[in-house]
């Protein structure tokens, strides 16, 4: 039974399995940032093949079409954009192409959960990049202990174009320019982006059946989360531990008398939780405050720009910002300040509405199915990320969430169909 359910039954899953589980091999080939998009766009054109000369049918949810929808959206803004700025042709294209790898990744693989692909199998695969983490991580220390070189390589296929050569490059560890510790990025671009997959694969973990792959998962992606540094990975992990505990346990009569004395003092110390809450935010703050000064400049920089100059379509592309940031583009680490300076008012309206319904969708379904649970803990994820990074970049990273929302989505309007046929 157990070897059924994790062995690809079919060439989509074979395609997704060898995608993820060889994320290791990927990287050292640099071709992580090559793969998700490359799958996405192949298995979507199968998917148009079958429906159009194979008379195969796919019912795609609501939520599912307003994602299309949506992204669909962030391409005409990009077109009136440059339009609008005279950038040119080339740009356009550019851009075009940036647009495939990045925002419609967010729509493409949503809406390839359609596909006979299972979650599990996707569960199974990045406990096993997990596995093969905690398998490297002492070579990982030894090149920081011996001082060996912190990148080893850019790839070649670094020719193909991308936001930058640390998408291509091969990395041992790196040097935090602000307290002189080493943290590690592995197969992502930033250390962040690290932390952002380990709290990706702990949502798998918890939901894989064997105990010895959950171990390997939970294990694996807790050292993602504390090589990476990142506070905000911190903050996602603590927050999904509590939103995987409360579904655990929402029935139990317990967990509402204990809670209601909690909600009670807490009501009646208010301010002062409120105050500790304030002072623990401000040393988190302090203990990387370069980071976040440049942070807080690059929201200051995109707002005040993307309001006195692009409202409604922004600017079309990212621009270099000053010394003040470090030279950092504006709007980036920020997902809705990007959108609003590069794509404007309708860019993150487009991605809000997307995101907004599809949470209320598995809200309404996270009560009868365990699946909507893990789509809304993805999406909840997502939603915490767009204030630290930004989404479209680290697609290629995250697909296999997006790719289980799909699969979480097909199983809801499969549950529709037979309620409706039963009726």
């Amino acid at each position: 039974m157990d070897t059924q359910t994790y062995t690809a039954q079919n060439s989509d899953e074979k395609i997704v399995w060898y995608s993820i589980s060889c994320t290791y091999l990927f990287w050292l080939l640099g071709a992580v940032y090559i793969i998700a998009p490359v799958i996405a766009w192949v298995l979507l054109l199968k998917t148009i093949k079958r429906y159009t000369f194979d008379h195969i049918s796919y019912q795609a949810h609501l939520a599912t079409k307003i994602w299309c929808v949506a992204m669909f959206i962030m391409l005409i803004a990009l077109v009136v954009a440059h339009l609008d700025y005279q950038l040119g042709t080339a740009k356009l294209i550019k851009s075009s192409i940036g647009w495939a790898k990045g925002w419609a990744l967010l729509a493409i693989f949503p809406l390839l959960g359609m596909l006979n692909i299972r979650a599990e199998l996707i569960y199974r695969a990045c406990c096993q990049v997990c596995k093969h983490t905690l398998i490297l991580l002492p070579l990982f220390l030894i090149a920081w202990l011996l001082r060996l070189p912190e990148t080893l390589y850019v790839s070649p296929t670094s020719i193909i174009g991308g936001p930058g050569p640390e998408f291509f490059s091969v990395s041992l560890y790196e040097i935090d320019p602000g307290s002189g510790l080493p943290r590690w990025r592995l197969f992502t671009p930033w250390a962040p982006a690290l932390g952002m997959l380990g709290n990706l694969f702990t949502i798998f973990a918890l939901q894989e059946r064997s105990i010895k792959f959950k171990c390997y998962g939970l294990a694996g992606s807790l050292v993602m989360i504390l090589i990476s540094q990142s506070r905000l990975a911190i903050a996602c992990y603590l927050f999904l531990l509590a939103y995987f505990t409360f579904w655990r346990y929402y029935k139990q009569p317990w967990l509402y008398i204990i809670a209601s004395p909690v909600i009670l003092i807490a009501s009646l110390f208010g301010s002062q939780i409120i105050d500790k809450i304030e002072y623990s935010i401000l040393a988190i703050k302090a203990a990387r405050a370069g980071s976040t000064r440049v942070r807080e400049e690059l929201a200051h920089i995109a707002i005040e720009r993307w309001s006195n100059e692009a409202i409604w379509w922004g600017h079309g592309i990212v621009e270099r910002g000053p010394h003040l940031v470090e030279y950092m583009p504006i709007g980036s680490h920020h997902t809705w300040y990007g959108l609003l300076f590069v794509k404007g008012a309708v860019g993150a309206v487009a991605l809000a509405v997307a995101m907004l319904v599809t949470a209320l969708s598995f809200l309404r379904h996270s009560f009868s199915l365990p699946l909507s649970r893990v789509g809304l803990a993805i999406l909840l994820m997502l939603m915490l990320y767009t204030f630290g990074e930004n989404l479209e970049i680290l697609a290629y990273l995250f697909w296999p969430g997006l790719l289980v929302m799909g699969i979480a989505l097909k199983q809801q309007s499969q549950r529709n169909i037979n309620a409706k046929q039963n009726a």
